[in-house]
């Protein structure tokens, strides 16, 4: 298919035009017109796009993508290096963000929940990213944290008392404990999210509301896959996802 039907189809389907964002969704950077192999993965590392050259890609789909607000605007250094990689292979380069993490099918949130037997009730936070809901069966804290485990394939940080039950979960992958308070105040029993700060800590012991730190990485994996393998069977163009490795 051609790189601008690839680029049309794929802005419309996330709706990008509804979102603010810290950095441009869309094609960041222009390849060869023709893309008959995508591949897809969380970030795009110089680890990752040397991966995605020796698979044969002619576009690449990540969530974390480049040109985000406030980093220097020269390319040097590592922005020059991942670009110039780019450049000189013709790799076109796509990039969701926040549209990805917000997607009620192939997003990041629902894409998580699926996966860890979550059930959707509501949406709430700024432009409404993060997910309110529930367990499809009640468990306990030490629960839930040994089921992150094995299907992130990592042991979360977890905050609160591990023989707590709980059933009714907020969550927002990646970097939103920002949408700690929020959730409290809407009477979850525990929040789920990727990263952890030390006042956090605090919160969580303080609220009584459980906090578990599941990695920005490890909880943003799958809305990327979906988005590739959705495109995949639409316009029958091989996709391929390739995990770097990251602990945090």
């Amino acid at each position: 298919m051609h790189r601008n039907e690839l680029e049309n189809y794929l802005n419309q389907l996330l709706e990008i035009s509804h979102f603010r964002d810290y950095c441009p969704n869309g094609l960041q950077v222009e390849g060869r017109d023709k893309i008959r192999k995508v591949i897809s993965g969380v970030t795009a590392s110089l680890d990752f796009l040397q991966a995605a050259v020796a698979a044969n890609a002619d576009a690449i789909l990540v969530h974390h993508g480049y040109f985000w607000r406030g980093e220097v605007e020269r390319l040097v250094g590592i922005k020059h290096h991942r670009i110039a990689l780019l450049m000189a292979h013709n790799l076109n380069l796509f990039a969701y963000h926040l549209p990805l993490d917000a997607h009620r099918e192939l997003g990041n949130n629902t894409q998580l929940a699926h996966r860890l037997g979550l059930v959707e009730t509501a949406r709430f936070g700024e432009q409404d990213i993060a997910v309110q809901g529930k367990l499809t069966q009640p468990s306990t804290l030490r629960e839930l944290g040994k089921n992150i485990s094995r299907v992130l394939l990592r042991d979360p940080m977890i905050i609160g008392d591990q023989d707590k039950p709980v059933q009714h979960i907020a969550w927002c992958t990646g970097a939103a404990q920002g949408y700690f308070e929020e959730a409290a105040q809407r009477g979850v029993d525990v929040f789920i999210t990727g990263e952890i700060s030390e006042q956090t800590v605090h919160i969580a012991r303080e609220s009584g509301v459980a906090f578990i730190s599941a990695g920005h990485h490890a909880t943003e994996r799958y809305g990327v896959q979906a988005l590739g393998e959705h495109i995949a069977q639409k316009f029958d163009i091989h996709h391929q996802f390739i995990d770097i490795e990251n602990p945090v």
